[in-house]
């Protein structure tokens, strides 16, 4: 396994995701430290990281001995000690601006102007990480909001804030990809991120379902499991509604989008699927898919359900 040695990544908090994350780095080669100023948290987040990287070992996901991967990494209560020489942190503090502000203020005092100042919250805007930090250090601050855990799921939200500059993003992006993950860009700072965004639109409308009486919780998660999720593996929803209906998008916005403009108008959210807005999303999809292979790509997507099909049932 290539060691990374220029690239030592710094993790501040030892919770699940500070854990999640030191795997994640150390099994691509990373040294890693990770702090945290509790002591009591150390043995365990030991304890943790063992009993993952053993469950990865038991389903062959690992290139050697889970041993040579815990020797990468190094548990501290010493900030200076985690980031002195780091050449990437990734802030893993609990979600509330007032603890995670002074952790990313103090380490860009311990580490060089080029290392990105990563934070993992799951809804808090950069500009807001930023807001009270002098310009040298604003710079250097973004979000890197994780799939949980990361070593597990690859996608990675990579969002910057207005005053963040644009080396420290492409370097957060390699720094991402490097250790396997997919980074993926957003090009406007919104509370809760791409990732959130979309869970909770589907998280409300199960607890509106739930509330109207319409399917138990159960029942709805069924359908998920059963239906949505096993698309939702391999497919994104603009792909899924490009494949539903021969003539791609546009034909399904077409079939579609009164229906759904009407479930949003029942639910008080009146957005709906103007004409430019399904032109843009059609352009981008025929970019990616040109109708003319419309009929080989949902053969492709049988396919991965089939597989699907063999691993669950």
């Amino acid at each position: 396994m290539k060691s990374h040695q220029s690239t030592s990544a710094a993790l501040l908090g030892a919770g699940s995701i500070g854990v999640s994350f030191a795997i994640l780095f150390a099994t691509r080669g990373f040294p890693v430290a990770v702090f945290d100023p509790d002591p009591t948290a150390h043995p365990r987040a030991g304890a943790d990281l063992a009993r993952r990287l053993d469950q990865l070992q038991a389903f062959g996901q690992l290139d050697e001995d889970p041993d040579l991967i815990i020797e990468r990494i190094r548990f501290t209560t010493s900030l200076p000690d985690t980031v002195t020489g780091a050449g990437f942190v990734q802030e893993c503090a609990p979600e509330r601006a007032e603890i995670k502000v002074p952790l990313l203020r103090d380490a860009a005092s311990l580490t060089d102007g080029s290392v990105p100042l990563a934070s993992s919250t799951s809804a808090i805007v950069p500009s807001t990480l930023s807001a009270d930090l002098p310009a040298d250090v604003a710079r250097r601050v973004l979000v890197g909001h994780p799939g949980n855990p990361p070593y597990l799921l690859p996608v990675i939200e990579v969002v910057p804030g207005p005053a963040t500059a644009p080396a420290i993003v492409e370097t957060t992006m390699s720094v991402y990809r490097t250790a396997g993950l997919r980074p993926v860009p957003v090009r406007r700072e919104v509370e809760g991120f791409v990732f959130n965004r979309l869970q909770g639109a589907l998280l409300r409308e199960a607890y509106c379902l739930l509330r109207d009486g319409v399917a138990t919780v159960d029942d709805i998660d069924e359908v998920v499991r059963s239906g949505l999720g096993r698309r939702w593996a391999f497919m994104g929803p603009f792909e899924t509604s490009d494949l539903n209906t021969r003539g791609g998008l546009a034909s399904h916005a077409e079939k579609m989008g009164p229906a759904y403009e009407r479930m949003g108008a029942e639910r008080g959210q009146h957005d709906p699927w103007t004409p430019g807005l399904v032109a843009e999303a059609t352009a981008q999809r025929r970019k990616l898919l040109d109708l003319d292979d419309w009929d080989a790509r949902v053969l492709w997507r049988d396919e991965q359900l089939l597989r699907l099909r063999a691993l669950f049932d």
